[in-house]
């Protein structure tokens, strides 16, 4: 399901509506008209997607300790390997 922004162009409206909000809706379902706070008229804008290409999303293996996270590639039925952030360098299922 994607979200659809909608932003409320006539003067009156809510602190909700006076911004562009979103809101998650099935692909059936009609835009709405009216803001879901204080019923002020509302219309859908079109919004950029959010696409990710490639490998470009995974975080590199030299900033996962940075942000915080341990990455473990496994070595072996039940055995991983520490290759990146804290922890114990092997995890066994033993």
């Amino acid at each position: 399901m994607p979200f659809y922004e909608y932003i409320n162009d006539e003067a009156p409206g809510c602190e909700h509506c006076k911004q562009t909000f979103s809101v998650l809706q099935r692909l059936s379902d009609p835009p709405l008209e009216h803001c879901p706070e204080c019923l002020a008229a509302v219309r859908r804008i079109i919004s950029s997607p959010n696409v990710v290409a490639g490998q470009s999303h995974r975080l590199k293996e030299s900033n996962i300790e940075k942000a915080g996270f341990t990455q473990y590639k496994k070595i072996g039925k039940g055995v991983y390997e520490k290759t990146a952030g804290k922890g114990p360098g092997v995890i066994s299922a033993d």
